[in-house]
């Protein structure tokens, strides 16, 4: 018997719990045998610490060709993304922008003087920023100063406003941990937000130990002061920062030691009040684009009142990317800023005159979200939000209600729009470095999640045989031994060998 055959029958006893493709090279001949393997992987003494919840649904048939558990209300972690983007793209449209009104207290005189202070009257546009596009920081602001230039403004007297009032919404979402505030994946939500409300300081060492770390910072005017206790070390010694800032304050704390002569280390710092960066960084940015300002830059929040006066003149306004655009850029990455943002956004559109001035655009999304499943089909019993990122550990979901959903959008007039969102595996998003050079390469779309003990990855994926599947794969609070498969890995295997599948069903 040659090792390989010895490694693969070892693998079938223990329910491949080894490889990628060892899963694959061992795909069941029938969907019975599928089923079986199936059930006996989840039932492994492996995840007796563990909960499993699975299903398994041929779109064209509608059938269930596998379920485990699929009524138990498990944390998605940010497979609640998947709704939060299926709402916007169903209520919204695909086609729709966010239109951010750029207004003075006063009209510009025909000079080019704003005797008066300018107001960005913030929507909660997810798309100021330049992170990952290779475009300057100042060109977030170049919309608006072809507003001010195409209105004739030059020189402006009073202050540049950002006014994040007509966002509903606390600086944080529902559920969110304290934990999470340090940490870019919990930046503050804002209805004006900038570069996803956290900014990137390099730290260089010097070029030999005890020299000093040189500091930057990759984005200006984030109004944050640092306090580091860094070290340049022997440059053999590897690096290790780390960064606090305590909730509320504007000071940042560094710790740790960097090698010398090594390459710089980046950190992110989430910023508190991002709509005060933003004004303060448009007034630097008008001033080098030759717009004077000598007012000072200050920003209103809910729920304050709005400092926009009335009879404010509207000099232009600013329009985000279409929403397909957004759904994909917060669905590829998992980012949660930018879905808050689209899931709050949509509730404000929601909100009316006798709407309760105390009542978040969060609540009026979850609102929305009810009614949307509703008309999907969906039992909202096993749908059970309180935010529509994930972050909050509170979110409950069932495996069915995922399936139902991906089903739903199969159908829905945003179809592609919908599967176009998703990371594909092995290329892009959070999904381009998994299942790499197996069947589900390029072929699973799929939404990943992860928390610490809340693992989940849903979608779509066509089989060996042709068969166009959805599926649910839900695994919390899985702690696995030291050497053993980690729960992505585990997730991964089993969509592995769904798409490696070529029987009939």
């Amino acid at each position: 018997m040659t090792p390989r055959l010895l490694r693969v029958l070892l693998l079938l006893l223990l329910g491949f719990g080894g490889s990628l493709h060892a899963a694959e090279a061992t795909a069941p001949a029938t969907l019975a045998e599928l089923q079986e393997r199936l059930e006996r992987r989840l039932r492994s003494d492996r995840f007796r610490g563990g909960l499993w919840g699975v299903q398994v649904v041929s779109l064209a048939s509608g059938r269930v060709w596998f379920e485990h558990e699929p009524r138990r209300l498990m944390s998605p972690a940010s497979n609640s993304k998947l709704f939060a983007g299926a709402l916007a793209l169903d209520v919204l449209g695909p086609d729709y922008r966010i239109r951010t009104p750029v207004l003075a207290s006063v009209a510009p005189k025909p000079e080019g003087t704003l005797s008066g202070d300018l107001f960005i009257a913030g929507r909660g546009d997810p798309s100021w920023r330049t992170r990952g596009t290779g475009r300057p920081f100042d060109s977030i602001f170049s919309p608006v100063v072809a507003v001010l230039r195409r209105a004739g403004v030059r020189r402006i007297t009073g202050d540049v406003v950002a006014d994040a009032t007509w966002f509903h919404q606390p600086p944080q979402g529902s559920g969110w941990t304290v934990d999470d505030l340090n940490d870019w994946y919990g930046a503050e939500l804002s209805g004006v937000s900038l570069e996803q409300n956290y900014a990137e300081l390099s730290l260089t060492p010097a070029a030999a130990p005890g020299g000093p770390v040189a500091l930057a910072w990759r984005q200006p005017d984030a109004g944050l002061e640092v306090l580091a206790r860094l070290r340049t070390v022997a440059a053999d010694v590897p690096a290790q920062v780390v960064v606090r800032r305590l909730i509320g304050e504007s000071r940042v704390h560094l710790w740790g030691a960097l090698p010398a002569g090594g390459r710089p280390e980046l950190v992110n710092v989430t910023v508190p009040r991002p709509a005060e960066w933003y004004a303060a960084a448009l007034r630097s940015a008008l001033a080098r684009e030759g717009i004077s300002v000598e007012g000072r830059p200050r920003a209103a929040r809910w729920p304050d009142p709005s400092p926009v006066p009335a009879g404010a003149v509207a000099l232009g306004e600013l329009t985000s990317p279409p929403l397909r655009e957004l759904v994909a850029d917060f669905m590829k990455p998992s980012q949660n800023l930018e879905t808050d943002l689209i899931f709050g956004h949509l509730g404000e559109t929601r909100r009316g005159a006798a709407t309760p001035a105390h009542r978040t655009g969060e609540a009026l999304a979850l609102e929305a979200l009810r009614e949307f499943l509703v008309r999907a089909g969906i039992d909202s019993a096993e749908v059970r939000f309180e935010e529509g990122s994930g972050l909050s550990r509170n979110n409950l979901l069932t495996a069915r209600a995922t399936v139902g959903l991906l089903a739903a959008m199969a159908r829905h007039p945003a179809a592609l729009e919908f599967a176009a969102s998703l990371p594909v595996a092995g290329r892009d998003g959070t999904l381009r470095t998994r299942l790499r050079g197996t069947a589900a390469e390029g072929n699973v779309s799929a939404k990943t999640g992860t928390l610490r003990y809340a693992n989940a990855l849903s979608g779509y994926l066509t089989t060996a045989g042709g068969e166009r599947l959805a599926f649910s794969l839900l695994l919390n609070r899985h702690a696995p031994e030291a050497g053993a498969p980690s729960a992505r890995e585990e997730l991964d295997q089993i969509v592995a060998l769904l798409a490696a599948y070529a029987g009939p069903g």
